[in-house]
């Protein structure tokens, strides 16, 4: 069996769709149907390209999304009585999610919190005190428009069949951590050499996620669309 991250312990599809319009600097209220079901529908692909596991909510937003642009398609008759957009299907629950996200993200600023309740997303309490300042945090979707930009920008050498069953995601991880002890940080082009296989990028990307899910590393970015930094946990307070 290949090796597979499951992708819902990270980010949902509301997550990539909410990536999308900052990515595109989209009104909430008035999305482009069509741009973003498209963009979607890539990342649907690019998923399936490194080895994530696509939950079945992924497929439910992606069937929804292309029954909103089919409505918005079909000719209305003049007679009858103005309908609600379609979209409002999509915006509701967007505006929702992202109250609460906001939320959920006030309550992680109150160190009580962490001091008697212990999950396995949340961080330690005398981590979770602490700010980072002059980077920005990033998840999956990040990582893998970071990804995607390796694919069209660099060369890629000869074909290599992913190996299978035995992936080296686990000596990639140590690799990661090793590099790490000595420098403090790494470029994510860093662990991808050139010419790159697409294997050996898949396996960088799978291994990052790993270590990420284990709190092992965090990522971050100066500037959005910026370079992939990969830190141990906490990264220096201000990066000049």
């Amino acid at each position: 069996m290949d090796y597979n991250v499951k992708l819902d312990i990270f980010e949902g599809p509301l997550d990539l769709l909410l990536h999308l319009i900052r990515k595109n600097e989209m009104d909430i209220y008035d999305i482009p149907i069509a741009v973003i079901t498209e963009q979607y529908l890539e990342y649907l692909e690019l998923m399936k390209e490194l080895n994530i596991h696509i939950a079945g909510n992924f497929l439910v937003m992606a069937a929804t999304l292309i029954h909103i642009k089919s409505r918005m398609l079909l000719p209305r008759p003049p007679e009858e009585e103005e309908e609600e957009d379609p979209r409002m299907e999509l915006t509701r629950p967007l505006l929702e999610y992202l109250q609460f996200k906001e939320a959920a993200e006030r309550l992680s600023l109150r160190p009580l919190l962490y001091r008697d309740v212990f999950t396995r997303d949340f961080p330690a309490p005398e981590l979770a005190e602490k700010k980072e300042e002059g980077l920005i945090r990033v998840g999956i979707f990040e990582l893998m428009d970071a990804v995607r930009r390796i694919f069209l920008e660099r060369k890629e050498g000869e074909s290599v069949p992913l190996p299978s069953p035995l992936i080296p995601i686990e000596k990639k991880m140590e690799e990661i951590l090793a590099r790490l002890q000595g420098r403090g940080k790494l470029f994510l082009e860093e662990l991808v050499p050139e010419p790159f296989s697409r294997s050996e990028l898949i396996v960088a990307f799978l291994a990052l996620l790993e270590l990420a899910k284990q709190q092992k590393i965090v990522l971050y970015q100066e500037r959005p669309a910026g370079d992939i930094l990969i830190y141990d946990f906490l990264p220096p307070a201000v990066i000049s």
